[in-house]
């Protein structure tokens, strides 16, 4: 086995960086987030320990080698920087450098930096970035986790004001006030909330922004409602007669004809989207396509706002018609309806570091059975506080959104559910050594359909080492035992009642586990949710369960699909997305706890589906990109297209390109992504593409 170096801080626990098995380069692993990379190098390297602070952004651990060439594998995205400043890599194209000392910042399953020298050649393919140099050198890489946890823990009580105090330090998380804000990497995770009897501010959150803060009345559900906005800005929430928000002295009223959450929801998105604009403007200049095709209708000028501080630039964009910049917004990630209920509280740190859309239900007190996002249809009942069930709310409303989330009494259907011990486990998780372990727990003879291609699945990238181990028939007591141990995932495929999941023998009740020591899990069985809440709050992370009934055919076709979705990288609110629109029965699944959970890194950087449509000339190829763990709210994303050089914000549906067949094939060939091929649902490298007649 290789050497294994850390240097000069704690959070070298992280990430660990050690010689390849072979010598002839490095293996980088995130230990929390459970993410690998690879350098290649062209002959064998012995790597030694380097100095973090000699990188100009922070880095988990630094090694150094010395070599003549470097590859990198799974780069999503990559800068050079230089004597005459960034110069973007671009895919399917040789950039040559002169004499000189560079950094290479790139962007992976963990963020990546190199100091090297010129001259050098630099070759960009779309998963893989190689370096050639003249000669051997001794080349510095720092790596950093894109974990990222609560600096601080905030104690509040259930007044509002209380609340807005806790609030108001969401924005100490921000690593800038700038317009590169809208970078995800360069928004730090809001403290954490937890409740008391009286408040408790550690020092050191002050927010920010000093000239800019928001006034809302002293309800709870309105500060839930600003709480993404004033994180995003870094300014600070008090207490006033109406909501407003007031830059530099100017007040704008949060309210409209459609009332106060739509204009805290459209001040959040126009903020945000004219930040990804005016970044394009300084020394990392892309060619943006949504700068491209908004330029001439926005009375403003980027660069003349790039540089500006918050409360310039945030005036110019109040002036800016929300209508001007609509259609080019980036599809936002998730909404949330939050009751206003001082058990939300908890949640509202990791929906606010999603700058998560958040709106209150439309009957907070739980009591109606209205549906919770607020569209009228009659549900079933709620959820009590110990997780008893009554039934569901059904149907709800579609919101403007990718994701949407439920927090509060009930489990609605379409929609996550939000539950506050899956945010505390996901931030306690410990770092973990070795491949993914993965087990398959099949107690249904009926369902051996779906246990065969999970397997086949499951393990199936050979890039990212997979412990796979699958049980048919399992009894009680080794269920018990499996679901106490450090696994990363479990599969359960049989039948599943509010008494325990099924077994030869009898039935194990999750309520009765000491401690549930495995992240992620998929229920696939009939009414698991109760069974799932149960180990959400016995120490899980996320899963997937069932709200009703499901006929096997159904669940098979979702298990399958799902199984194959989260081994090429969607995390699971996505993926259950995709998933539901392949099964009749797709609408009984829900995600509960954290729906960002997810069990690999995406291959590269950014999960994807492409649809490909037949026309008369050719093709029409449409690409729509879904967050990650390494890609929220303002990854920039250039397809593999041959021939397209601009830059899209993710996530969201870029525009349609008109291809031959030669490049759709070229195109599938890059790597292994869904694809809907003339409506069908298949996979990339099981695509075939006739050519147009």
């Amino acid at each position: 086995m290789g050497s294994d170096v850390s240097a000069g801080r704690t959070t070298a626990d992280r990430v660990s960086v050690r010689a390849m098995d072979d010598g002839r380069g490095l293996r980088i692993d995130d230990r929390i987030e459970r993410r690998r990379c690879e350098i290649l190098t062209n002959g064998p390297v012995d790597p030694g320990p380097a100095d973090v602070a000699a990188f100009r952004s922070p880095v988990d651990t630094a090694v150094a080698v010395t070599t003549d060439g470097l590859t990198f594998e799974e780069v999503s995205r990559g800068f050079v920087h230089g004597p005459d400043g960034p110069t973007d890599i671009e895919y399917f194209r040789t950039t040559s450098f002169g004499p000189g000392e560079y950094l290479l910042e790139l962007s992976g399953p963990v963020k990546l930096y190199a100091t090297v020298r010129g001259p050098m050649e630099v070759d960009a393919q779309v998963a893989e970035l190689e370096i050639s140099f003249e000669r051997p050198q001794t080349v510095r890489i720092g790596a950093r986790s894109y974990h990222e946890r609560p600096a601080a823990t905030v104690t509040a009580t259930d007044d509002p004001v209380d609340v807005m105090a806790a609030v108001s330090t969401f924005g100490s998380a921000l690593k800038t006030t700038g317009s590169e804000r809208s970078y995800p990497t360069l928004r730090g995770h809001p403290p954490a909330i937890e409740r008391g009897d009286e408040l408790s501010v550690p020092s050191g959150l002050t927010p920010p922004a000093e000239d800019v803060h928001v006034e809302v009345p002293e309800r709870l559900q309105d500060v839930l409602v600003v709480a993404p906005l004033a994180y995003y800005l870094g300014a600070p929430v008090r207490a006033g007669p109406e909501p407003r928000l007031v830059v530099d002295g100017r007040g704008y009223r949060l309210d409209g004809d459609d009332g106060f959450e739509a204009a805290v929801e459209r001040t959040l998105k126009r903020t945000f989207f004219l930040d990804c604009i005016v970044r394009t403007a300084g020394p990392r200049t892309v060619p943006l396509y949504e700068r491209r095709v908004t330029e001439d209708a926005l009375d403003i000028s980027a660069s003349d706002l790039y540089g500006r501080s918050n409360a310039e630039r945030l005036a110019a964009y109040m002036d800016v018609p929300y209508e001007a910049v609509a259609e080019y917004i980036p599809t936002w990630k998730l909404s949330a309806r939050v009751e206003p209920r001082c058990e939300s509280l908890e949640t509202l740190p990791s929906l606010v570091n999603d700058l998560s859309v958040i709106r209150s239900p439309s009957n907070p007190s739980g009591t109606s059975t209205a549906s919770p996002f607020g569209d009228g249809t009659s549900g079933t009942g709620t959820d009590d506080a110990d997780g008893s069930s009554d039934g569901v709310p059904l149907q709800p409303e579609r919101a403007d959104s990718l994701e949407r989330a439920w927090v509060g009494e009930g489990a609605p259907s379409g929609a996550s559910k939000a539950i506050p011990a899956a945010f505390r486990n996901r931030l306690d998780r410990d770092r973990r050594d070795g491949p993914i372990e993965i087990v398959v727990v099949c107690n249904d003879d009926e369902m051996l359909e779906e246990r065969n291609v999970v397997e086949q699945v499951y393990g199936s990238r050979e890039e990212l080492p997979m412990d796979v181990t699958v049980y048919e028939g399992l009894d009680t007591q080794r269920l018990r035992l499996l679901l106490e141990s450090d696994v990363d995932f479990f599969h359960y495929i049989g039948h599943v009642d509010d008494e325990g999941l099924e077994c030869p023998d009898g039935k194990v009740d999750a309520a009765t586990l000491d401690a549930v020591s495995l992240d992620i899990f998929f229920l696939n069985a009939c009414r698991s949710y109760q069974q799932g809440r149960h180990l959400i709050e016995n120490g899980a992370v996320g899963g997937v369960v069932t709200l009703d009934d499901v006929i096997n055919s159904g669940a098979i076709r979702i298990g399958k699909t799902l199984a194959k979705l989260l081994n090429y990288g969607f995390p699971l609110r996505s993926g259950l997305n995709i998933a539901r629109d392949r099964s009749i029965v797709g609408s009984q699944y829900l995600v509960i706890g954290d729906g960002n959970a997810d069990i690999a890194q995406v291959e590269p950087g950014v999960a994807l589906l492409a649809a490909v449509d037949s026309t008369p000339d050719g093709y029409d190829l449409t690409v729509s990109t879904y967050p990650t763990s390494e890609g929220g709210m303002g990854t920039q994303f250039r397809p593999a297209v041959p021939g397209v050089d601009e830059v899209y914000l993710c996530p969201g549906t870029l525009p349609t390109f008109e291809v031959s067949a030669e490049t759709v094939r070229e195109y599938l060939s890059t790597s292994v992504f869904p694809v809907l091929f003339d409506g069908e649902f298949t996979w990339s490298d099981r695509a075939t593409v006739p050519d147009a007649e």
